[in-house]
Formats: structure tokens, sequence, C-alpha cells
């Protein structure tokens, strides 16, 4: 992503920091980090931010930092802008000067939270950031070409072969590690599990501090469902049961309380379809719904978290696949994770009927086509985390709705194949999927 035009400005929230890399450092020509050292906020303070630029503030700003700023090509960042609603309203002013680019990075939540007497600039355009993405954590691992192995591999449908095996390793590593560029560091640095866990318990510590702090009224309720997430997802039937955590619970009352999450960026919540057809919202029941932690690096951590010494001792287990765990959680977590960077809303199929066998039946995601036609517009997919691959579900919604269907996926362990109609993915896939 560059800016051409120099017109634009894009507010970065709070999730992955490669993109964000991306923006700021794309050349050595002067990008400023404002880490809103006093002396720059005083401008922010005692100027009124409409003559900002009046007051040689780029003059300024390059003497203080030593910094020689290039017209039109250095990108000057607002580091954690929620602390200073003031220097987010200059911006309005600084994008119109049109000299230099903009980015802005802070907590979401903080973000929409302090905006009180400050004029939102127009300019502001947002790109949600996510958790490292497992190309991303290829890169980060030293493996930086193994994802253009597997993207001509799924583009030329053929199985990646003696590479298969190498891949699954790299995408186990995924799994128990996760994207949080904290625990990714630590991992890269020292190959050390209990220090990954103990960064990612510092995580986990942050956002149900964040959660007190931000979530006010909904607090409790919010971090109800955010303990209640592991037990959940372990599970067979793993759309989220209120009973479990509140007797006589209704879902209206906690409804506000799973937008606080997904909102936050600490969920990625995914919604039943009554009618799998395009346009999935259109049929999409809000009161039935599946919630994923938003990395399932942490997902590990959070679901052991009673025991941080067997929390370390469970991450070498599973990256060994010497554990007897239900691992069908952190696979369809991570399926979830993946999905969602990838830019895709999340809607699932189930159907527990007790009269009709025909129609028992539980999908664990739905895609739309990028390309949309008169039929056949509908991805189902099927998560399985063991090395069998039963697809009954998958059979019967194929029956059910094959003028929906376009050609079913099945994502597990497995080499990629096609047999019998079905696309069968390795896991480490799932990205490419649109």
């Amino acid at each position: 992503m560059t800016f051409r035009d120099h017109s634009g400005f894009v507010n970065l929230t709070f999730r992955d920091c490669s993109e964000f890399f991306n923006l700021a450092f794309r050349d050595n020509t002067g990008v400023v980090n404002l880490a809103f050292r006093d002396v720059i906020l005083d401008f922010f303070a005692l100027i009124d931010y409409r003559i900002l630029v009046c007051f040689n503030f780029f003059s300024y700003l390059s003497a203080l930092t030593d910094t020689v700023l290039h017209e039109h090509d250095s990108l000057i960042v607002f580091d954690e802008v929620q602390f200073y609603p003031k220097a987010r309203e200059a911006i309005k002013t600084l994008v119109a000067d049109g000299r230099y680019d903009y980015v802005e990075t802070g907590s979401l939540v903080s973000i929409r939270e302090n905006v009180k007497d400050i004029l939102i600039p127009s300019e502001e355009r947002s790109v949600e950031m996510y958790p490292m993405d497992f190309e991303e954590f290829l890169w980060a691992t030293g493996r930086p070409t193994l994802m253009d192995a597997i993207r001509q591999a799924y583009s030329e449908k053929r199985p990646m072969g003696p590479l298969h095996q190498s891949a699954m390793d790299s995408f186990r590593q995924y799994l128990v590690v996760g994207g949080m560029p904290q625990a990714v560091a630590k991992y890269v640095a020292t190959g050390d599990f209990k220090a990954v866990d103990r960064a990612k318990r510092d995580i986990l510590d942050l956002y149900r501090k964040g959660i007190r702090k931000h979530a006010r009224k909904y607090a409790l309720k919010v971090e109800r469902i955010y303990d209640g997430v592991a037990g959940q997802l372990s599970k067979h039937e793993k759309d989220f049961s209120l009973a479990s955590i509140e007797e006589d619970a209704r879902f209206r009352e906690y409804e506000s309380a799973f937008m606080w999450l997904k909102d936050a960026m600490v969920a990625n919540i995914a919604l039943n379809v009554t009618d799998p057809n395009i346009g999935f919202n259109l049929s999409a029941d809000d009161a039935k719904l599946k919630c994923y932690f938003l990395d399932t690096g942490l997902l590990v951590s959070l679901a052991f978290s009673e025991n941080a010494l067997a929390a370390a001792d469970v991450h070498k287990r599973i990256l060994f696949d010497d554990i007897e765990l239900n691992e069908g959680m952190l696979v369809e977590n991570i399926v979830a994770q993946m999905l969602t960077a990838s830019r895709h809303k999340l809607f699932f199929y189930s159907n527990r009927s007790r009269t009709d066998a025909g129609s028992r039946m539980e999908i664990d995601f739905l895609l739309s086509k990028s390309a949309v036609g008169e039929r056949n517009n509908v991805i189902p997919i099927e998560v399985k985390s063991g090395k069998r691959a039963t697809h009954r579900s998958l059979d019967k919604f194929c029956a059910k709705f094959a003028n929906y269907v376009d050609t079913p996926c099945l994502l597990s362990r497995r080499d990629l194949e096609m047999k019998n109609g079905i696309l069968y993915l390795p896991l480490y896939m799932t990205p490419l999927l649109h």
C-alpha cells in the first residue's frame, strides 16, 4: 500500500504490524516516528490546528529529530495517537498541506473513546491490523520462500509432495506460537516455549485489564465470555452456550458484550446462516454464533491458564503431535483466524433436526465465491484436525443445496487432492481460499 496522490491518511487500528512496516519503512528517506515528546505535543496543545503549518511545524520537527524531511517522500507516524486527541485532530490541516504522508497507530477501543471536544478528521481511512499471518510467520522464522511454493501448488491444484510435511511442521509451530509479534519475536530469539508462554500471558493480562477498564457496563459479561471461549471451543458443537457461563442467561442480555469483543478485536465472531445462498447476512442468525479467539497461540495459553509450566510443556507436545488433546478447537480457531485475516466474514451452517437425519449437519465455514454467478456461489468448508478426513456433513450439504454449492472443501493434515468432487486442502492453504 502506498500513498500516490498524497491526499490520504491511514488509521492503523491495533492488529498486525507487517502492513504498518510496509507503509512506514518503504525507503530510507526520512520516516519520523512521533513518540509524542512533550516539546512536540506543545504545538498541538498551544496552537490552533488550523494554522499549525504557519508556525514552521515541519522545520521544528526536522530540527528536533535531526531528520531531513523529503517532500512527497517522507512518512510521519503518530504513534499511540489515542493518548493525544488534539494531535489526531491536527491531521486535517497536515494532510491538506500535502507535502507529507501520515499514519497514526493505537488501540482501536481507546481511539473510539477519546474523541471529546475534537473534530474527527474525514481524511482518516482505517486499516484493520491482524496477528501475523502464516506467510509473515514464515518470514520471521527464516522460511521466506515456502509460501511461494504453497501458493503455486494451490494455483495449479497439485500436491505439495516432498514439501508437504515440512510445511505442516511450520504450520504446527504457527499453531502453538501464534501470530502476536511479541510471542513470535521471543520464539525466534530463544526457541524457549516457557518464554513464549510468558509473553503470551502478558498479552492476555493486558486484554483482561483492558476489558475491565473500557468495557464499562458490559465488563462482567465480556469477561465471562472471554473466560469461556476455550471451554466452548473444546465441545463437539462449538456454538456458544450462554447457559455454561450464567444460568438462565439470554442472548439479548449478552449481545452487546459479544459485539464489544468483536469491535475490540479480541474475538472473531461467526454467525449461523439459515439459508446458505449468496447474501449470507440476509439469513444470519445473530443469536446462534461461534466465538473464536483472535489468536490461536493466545488460545493455547488461555486454555491452560491454571498452570504455566503445564502450558509450556503442552506447547512442545502439540508441536510434536504427542498429546491427547481436543486439537479440533485449536485447528478450527486458527482457520477462523486465517479466514478473518484474509478479509472474510465468518459464517457457518448448522441444522440439528431431531426428526430428519438427512438434514442434520454442521458445516464449519461458508465462503462466497469472489466472482458471483447465477448458481453455485457457495464454498462449504469442513475442518478436520485428525488424519482421517470423513465428510458426512459435507456430503449432506452438497446433496441438499446442490444448486448453491461450488467446490466443497475439506481442510486437514492431508496434502492437496481432488477426489469425488471434494477439494482436499492442507490447513496451511487456508489463506488462499477465495
